[in-house]
C-alpha cells in the first residue's frame, strides 16, 4: 500500500501538468506566443487579471528602461546557405518566362534573424543589399513586438523597398495583426522597457506608428491582402481578378494575407481591393485619432466610433487579420472539409495558393492540401526560438511547338520550396501542359 501511495504521490503532479496543458492548448494553444483577438473570452480574461501574456508595460515602467527583459538565447545554428526554388527547378530556356518569389512571416522584432532570412533565400547578399536574384520578395506582417528591432526593421523594409524598384523587382508588405493592435493601441502586453527605449518614450512610439516615419511607411506601402498574378498577362501585382477575363492561366496568381481569408468573409471580391481600401479606410481613421491611454492598465480603447460595419468586419475574429482556420481546422481529406473550402475561396478570387503567416509552427513551414495552403509562420524572431524560413517560388511558362492546328502551346511549371539555413524541402512541383493565346 506504500509503494501504490508513493507511485500515486510521483505520478499526480504529471497528470495535472498534462491537464494544465492540454486546457491551454484547447484555447489556442499556449496563451504567451499566440495574440489573441480583444473581443475573445481569453482576452477578456488576460483584461481581469485571469489569463496574462507576462507583466504588463506599465508593471515593467516601474522598473528602468531595459532591465528585467529577459529573452531567450538564440543557440548557433549551421552556416547560411543560399538555396531558392530555381535551383530546384534547374536551367531554363532562354525562350521560358521566368518569374521568383521569396516570402517570409513573422519577425516580431528581431533584425538580425529577419537578416539571415533573406540572405539565405538569396533576397539579399552579405552586405544586406537587393541581389536581383528574386523577382518578389512578400512579408506577410507581425514585424512589431516582442523584440527590440522596431524601428530598424522597419526602416530596412523601406530601404529593400526602394532597392528593389531600382532594380525591376518589388517589395509586397503587408500589415499583420499585431501592427494593427498598436495602432489601435492595444498591444502593449507584447512590448518590452527596452523597445520602448528605442523610441524615447511612450508617447514618441504612438506618435511613430501614427504620424511618424513607420505610420506614414504604413499609410503608403502596407496593404493587408495581396494577389500576386504569376504573370504579367494577368496584370500587375494587385490588380483585381476579373472573373469574366479568358485565359488558360486566369487562376496563376498567389494569395498573400497575414491570418486568412475565411470562406464565411463578405467582402472577398472583388479582390484584393476591397479588402484594401476597408483596411486604408480603417487605418486612417486610426491614425489621426488621439491616440488612446496605454491598455493594459487602462480600458481597451476599441476602434473608432465612426468605424463601418465593413471595418468592424475587416478586425473581427473571422476577418483576414486574426481567421486561423487554415491553420488550425482539422479536416482536411473530409469531403466538403478544409481543401474543398480552400477550393472555393481560391475559385472566387482568382488564385491558386493561399499563403499567410500568424499561426506559427516551430519547426517547418506548414503546407497543407497539396500546397493550396501554406502556412509560412515559424517562430523567426528569437522570442520564440523557432526555425529559420523562408517560402520560395519559381514559376515558368516555356513555349513548345504549336499544336497541329496551330494553337500556341506552354509548359507552366511552378515549384514551391521551403527553404532552411540546413535544408530544402520541396512542397509543391506543378507542371501542365496548356493552350491558348496568353
Amino acid at each position: 500500500m506504500a509503494r501504490l501511495w508513493l507511485t500515486f504521490g510521483i505520478l499526480t503532479p504529471f497528470f495535472a501538468l498534462f491537464i494544465v496543458q492540454q486546457t491551454s492548448l484547447a484555447e489556442n494553444y499556449w496563451p504567451w506566443f499566440l495574440a489573441t483577438h480583444p473581443d475573445s473570452s481569453q482576452a477578456s480574461r488576460q483584461r481581469s487579471g485571469g489569463v496574462g501574456h507576462g507583466p504588463s508595460l506599465i508593471q515593467e515602467q516601474e522598473q528602468e528602461l531595459g532591465q528585467g527583459n529577459q529573452k531567450p538565447l538564440q543557440a548557433p545554428g549551421p552556416p547560411v546557405a543560399d538555396r531558392h526554388a530555381s535551383n530546384v527547378e534547374g536551367n531554363l530556356p532562354e525562350t521560358a518566362f521566368v518569374r521568383r518569389i521569396v516570402a517570409v512571416g513573422d519577425l516580431h522584432g528581431d533584425f538580425g534573424n529577419a537578416r539571415k532570412v533573406l540572405e539565405m533565400s538569396g533576397v539579399i547578399g552579405a552586405e544586406g543589399e537587393w541581389t536581383g536574384l528574386v523577382d518578389f520578395f512578400v512579408q506577410t506582417g507581425d514585424i512589431i513586438d516582442r523584440g527590440d528591432d522596431t524601428v530598424e526593421l522597419f526602416s530596412y523594409m523601406d530601404k529593400l523597398r526602394d532597392q528593389a524598384l531600382a532594380a525591376g523587382g518589388m517589395v509586397l508588405s503587408h500589415l499583420g495583426n499585431h501592427e494593427w493592435m498598436n495602432v489601435i493601441g492595444e498591444c502593449w502586453r507584447y512590448v518590452y522597457p527596452s523597445e520602448i527605449k528605442t523610441f524615447g518614450s511612450v508617447e514618441a512610439r504612438g506618435r511613430m506608428i501614427t504620424s511618424g516615419q513607420i505610420g506614414k511607411s504604413w499609410a503608403t506601402n502596407y496593404t493587408t491582402t495581396s494577389r500576386l498574378p504569376l504573370h504579367p498577362s494577368l496584370g500587375p501585382p494587385n490588380a483585381d481578378y476579373d472573373p469574366s477575363f479568358s485565359s488558360p492561366i486566369s487562376h496563376s496568381a498567389l494569395s498573400f494575407v497575414h491570418g486568412g481569408l475565411a470562406p464565411t468573409y463578405p467582402d472577398l471580391t472583388p479582390y484584393p481591393s476591397k479588402i484594401n481600401e476597408i483596411a486604408s479606410s480603417l487605418l486612417r481613421k486610426l491614425q489621426t485619432r488621439k491616440f488612446p491611454l496605454v491598455h493594459p492598465p487602462n480600458p481597451y480603447p476599441g476602434l473608432p466610433k465612426t468605424a463601418t460595419k465593413e471595418e468592424n468586419r475587416l478586425y473581427g475574429g473571422d476577418g483576414p487579420l486574426w481567421y486561423r482556420g487554415w491553420a488550425l481546422d482539422e479536416d482536411e481529406g473530409v469531403k466538403g472539409g478544409l481543401c474543398d473550402r480552400a477550393d472555393a475561396v481560391m475559385e472566387k478570387i482568382g488564385v491558386r495558393r493561399l499563403i499567410v503567416g500568424h499561426t506559427p509552427d516551430f519547426e517547418k513551414i506548414v503546407s497543407r492540401c497539396g500546397g493550396k495552403i501554406i502556412i509560412i509562420d515559424t517562430g523567426i524572431s528569437h522570442a520564440y526560438g523557432g526555425v529559420l524560413s523562408a517560402l520560395s517560388i519559381t514559376y515558368s511558362l516555356t513555349p513548345l511547338p504549336p499544336t497541329e492546328g496551330g494553337e500556341a502551346r506552354w509548359k507552366e511549371r511552378e515549384t514551391v520550396v521551403a527553404v532552411y539555413p540546413d535544408r530544402q524541402d520541396i512542397l509543391a512541383d506543378d507542371a501542365r501542359e496548356i493552350t491558348g493565346e496568353l
